[in-house]
This record gives C-alpha cells, sequence and structure tokens, in this order.
C-alpha cells in the first residue's frame, strides 16, 4: 500500500476544492458582496434567515442581560485560570527530557490531527459546540440591541463551521459592559453546554454500567511472560495477587514489589472472554528494570475499572480527592482510556432498563457524551484566552480599558482605546509564546 496515500488524498481533495472555488469566483458566485464570499482559505455561506428568530429569542432582556453579566464572570475567572496553567506548564516544560515532549500535533485542536482527538466524537462535539456558541452570540446581541447582518456556515473548515456576523458599527458604539455581554456569550453556552452533557452522561452510566469485578484493569499482556503462558488478555481484571486483593493499582503495584524472580504465585482473575473468575498459579521472570522483583508481563490502567465509572459519574468523589478526580476526569483522552472501547469496555457490564442493549451502541452513545462535554469545556476555556481574535481577546481589551480608566481618569476615550489595543496585542504575543513554549523549549534539552 502507497504510504502516502493519506497525503495524496488530502490534497487531491484541496486541488478539488480550489478549483471549485475558483470556478464559483469567475462565474461571479462569489465575492464580498454576494452570500457566497471567502474567509480566509473557508467558503462562507451568509443568509439573512434567521435573524427573526434571534429577535425573538433575544426579547427576554433581563434574562440575557443576567446570563451575560454571567458570561462575563466566568470568562475572567477562566481567563486567569487558563494563563495560570500555562505559565505551570511553560514551567514544567523546562524539567522535561525532549522525549516527553508533547507531539506538534497535540497543538493543532482538529480531530484527526490531535491524535487525542477521535475524528467521529470530535467533529459531532465541535459542530454542535460552535453552532450553538455562535447562536449564543447573536441571541445576546440583539438582547443587548446590536445588529446581526448575517448568519451562516463555513465550509472546509474541519468539518463545518458556523458564525454569527454582528453589526461593527454597533459593536463599537454599544457600552463595554453590553459588548462584552456578547463576546462572553459564547464561552457561556460552551460552559452550560459542557454542564449538560456531564449531568447526561453521569444519570446513563450511573444507572447502567457495573464493574465485572473489583481489581485492576489489563491494557497490554506481553507475549512469552507468565501473565501469556496462564491466558491473561487485555480486558481482564486481576483481582488478587499472592495473597493481596488488587483493588487498587498501588495495591497491585506493591504485591508486585513483593514478589521474586523465577517463582510462582497465586493469581486470580476475571476472564472477559468467557465472564468466569480464574485462579491459578502465576509463574513469573525477572523484571528487565528491576531484577529482584519478580515479573508477570502485563500493563494496567492508571484507574481501576471502578475508579474510572466512579470518574465519569462524579469526578469529585473520586478516593484520590476531588482535584485529582477533575484532572482524571480531563485526562481520560490522554490516558487512551476514553473513549471507552475494547479493551475498556470489556471491563464492564450493563445493568437496569438497558441491560439488553448491545454494548458497542450503549458505548457509542457514552463516548459521544463525554466528547461533547470534553470539547465544549475546552472550546469555552481556549476561547477566554485573551488572544485576538478570540472572544477573549475582546473581553481583555475591554478589561484593559476599564482598569485603565479606573487609574487615568484624565485619559481621553481615544487614548484609553489605543492603550487597551497595546496591552491585548502584547497579551496576544505572551498568549501564543506560552502556547510554543512547551511544544518547542523541551526539544532544545
Amino acid at each position: 500500500m502507497d504510504p502516502y496515500l493519506g497525503y495524496e488524498i488530502a490534497g487531491a481533495a484541496v486541488l478539488v476544492y480550489a478549483l471549485v472555488v475558483y470556478a464559483l469566483w469567475r462565474a461571479g458566485k462569489v465575492g464580498p458582496d454576494r452570500n457566497l464570499t471567502l474567509f480566509g482559505p473557508a467558503l462562507m455561506l451568509k443568509t439573512g434567515r434567521g435573524r427573526a428568530a434571534l429577535d425573538r429569542w433575544g426579547r427576554f432582556v433581563r434574562f440575557w442581560t443576567a446570563l451575560g453579566d454571567l458570561g462575563i464572570a466566568l470568562a475572567a475567572a477562566a481567563m486567569v485560570a487558563i494563563v495560570g496553567l500555562l505559565v505551570v506548564g511553560a514551567i514544567v516544560s523546562t524539567r522535561i527530557s525532549p522525549s516527553q515532549a508533547p507531539p506538534l500535533t497535540e497543538a493543532v485542536g482538529l480531530p484527526g490531527i490531535n491524535p487525542v482527538i477521535p475524528v467521529g466524537y470530535g467533529i459531532v462535539a465541535i459542530v454542535v459546540g460552535i453552532v450553538l456558541h455562535e447562536l449564543a452570540h447573536g441571541v445576546l446581541a440583539r438582547s443587548q440591541k446590536i445588529g446581526v447582518k448575517s448568519l451562516g456556515v463555513l465550509w472546509c473548515v474541519i468539518p463545518v463551521g458556523a458564525f454569527v456576523e454582528q453589526d461593527d458599527v454597533q459593536m463599537s458604539a454599544a457600552s463595554r459592559v453590553r459588548r462584552d455581554r456578547v463576546a462572553a456569550a459564547g464561552v457561556l453556552a460552551n460552559f452550560l453546554l459542557a454542564i449538560v452533557f456531564f449531568v447526561a452522561l453521569s444519570a446513563l452510566v450511573s444507572s447502567s454500567v457495573a464493574p465485572n469485578a473489583s481489581g485492576v484493569g489489563i491494557a497490554y499482556v506481553e507475549p512469552n511472560t507468565g501473565a501469556a503462558n496462564v491466558s491473561l488478555a487485555a480486558g481482564d481484571i486481576i483481582t488478587q495477587l499472592n495473597g493481596t486483593a488488587t483493588s487498587t493499582v498501588s495495591l497491585f503495584e506493591s504485591a508486585v514489589a513483593r514478589t521474586v524472580p523465577n517463582s510462582s504465585v497465586g493469581l486470580t482473575y476475571y476472564a472477559a472472554s468467557n465472564g468466569s473468575v480464574v485462579s491459578t498459579l502465576i509463574h513469573l521472570g525477572a523484571n528487565p528494570s528491576n531484577h529482584s522483583r519478580g515479573y508477570l508481563g502485563v500493563a494496567v490502567y492508571a484507574l481501576t475499572p471502578s475508579q474510572l465509572r466512579q470518574t465519569l459519574i462524579w469526578p469529585m468523589g473520586s478516593s484520590s480527592g476531588p482535584f485529582a478526580g477533575m484532572v482524571d476526569w480531563l485526562i481520560l483522552p490522554l490516558a487512551t482510556i476514553e473513549p471507552v472501547a475494547s479493551p475498556t469496555s470489556s471491563f464492564f457490564h450493563l445493568v437496569g432498563p438497558l441491560g439488553q442493549v448491545s454494548p458497542s451502541v450503549f458505548w457509542v452513545g457514552a463516548n459521544a457524551l463525554y466528547f461533547l462535554a470534553w470539547m465544549n469545556l475546552l472550546l469555552g476555556l481556549s476561547n477566554c484566552l485573551p488572544l485576538v481574535p478570540l472572544d477573549g481577546g475582546l473581553l481583555f481589551r475591554d478589561f484593559a480599558a476599564s482598569v485603565a480608566a479606573r487609574f487615568r481618569s484624565g485619559w481621553t476615550a481615544a487614548r484609553l482605546d489605543a492603550f487597551a489595543a497595546r496591552a491585548t496585542v502584547l497579551a496576544s504575543v505572551l498568549v501564543l509564546v506560552l502556547l510554543a513554549w512547551q511544544f518547542v523549549v523541551p526539544r532544545l534539552g
């Protein structure tokens, strides 16, 4: 098979797209005064339809104004938090080796390019998040008496984007707080969507999923080892080793640490292949990194099946504490645990009203809910960055102007705007440096 086939197909698709757009432009169908126009490389389809619906939804002025104010507060707090995380990440990146540096593909938050984001689940989550993000901008704009010129979609923005085009003149003329309510609306929408999908996933898992056994879940079995010889396989759960119950990873590691090479110890595990509990003796080899310790030949997941279920239901209730639980929930894709599929889906069985549903169908729905919550949270957080042209860039500019107005009462409006613009450019450069730092600096060591 041609190893460059994927790149060749992608190149051909880009060429065909460019030729189609060029033909439309030659025919007078694409242009700044047309319903079809270009937004960078993306094709923008604009329409005035839908503005009446925005007017109807936006007529509840007090409700939307209160939500807008909540959005401003949440966006400001998230802005401080995510910039703080970038600073911490930059510090940590100076202490890791090139081999530990994150892959450059993780710098691109697109499904199929970023290895952490699955194509199918990622596309669905991004489309839902962007469409409702933009609709929130439109509704808040109309509630604040700011015009909306058009709505539409962006083609060839992996896979499709959406936009609500506010009236730039009215946005500039609006008071800072009204303008900021509109800017923060998209962020608030993503945060609220993350909560809704999180609650739906929590309810689904809590009522329908039960672990097959209490123990550590096997991710991989190395061939020609004691584990392989006793037919252990990925998806099985080790419940006891050498007389020690292995209900947590730390207990399992302690049990392994007390073994010696070339010895046989008792092993009990749940076999996913036939749904039975097996007790046997396993012969241990020598650990390649510690010759005084026995070696099973398995890799286990960082979370046990019970802990994974708890994390999907309510991470704040983690036995390691609420903060650790939230971190676990966020890094499930990084830990290759989410989406839940073989072998991790083999750790559970379905119960309750959905007990007869096919596990593969069930986990598709559960994984979709997880990524809808996860992607909306990340979309909301990333849009809070004080970076032009993100919502956070506009908010930061107005925050900077408001702070300057408080301490420089003699400054004119023009001078305040000039100061805020310079501060926003500086903040944008700083954010870009911090983002690049984590990928570049470790590789310089």
